[in-house]
């Protein structure tokens, strides 16, 4: 019998373990997602403040080019960022549920 609780124990230990490792994996995810709305905000700094030097009708055709891939990057980053919270969200959830269900694990994890 007691060998059966160990088992048992342990597959509970592993399951927290999985969930905090794709909780971990969301947090990455979330990093990638920041790093990647931080690239359009540099291209436009870049470009306002090198406004000067050129005149925004005659470089149209490159303006509107890379505006429209910064309004993708944006899109995707702001996708990756909210994609990761609600997952995390759910981790933590799944979390919870553990602790309240399996009183051994709930001291170990906060």
């Amino acid at each position: 019998m007691g060998n059966e609780k160990k088992e048992f124990d342990a597959i509970i230990i592993n399951e927290a373990q999985l969930i905090l490792a794709e909780k971990r994996t969301s947090l990455a995810v979330m990093r990638t997602g920041i790093a990647v709305l931080a690239l359009p905000l540099s291209i436009l700094s870049l470009l306002v403040v090198t406004s000067k030097y050129y005149d925004v009708m005659h470089v149209l055709h490159f303006i509107i080019p890379v505006a429209i891939i910064n309004s993708l990057l944006m899109i995707f980053g702001g996708y990756l960022v909210v994609h990761s919270f609600i997952r995390m969200h759910h981790h933590d959830r799944l979390i919870q549920e553990i602790k309240t269900k399996y009183s051994v694990i709930g001291e170990f994890i906060d």
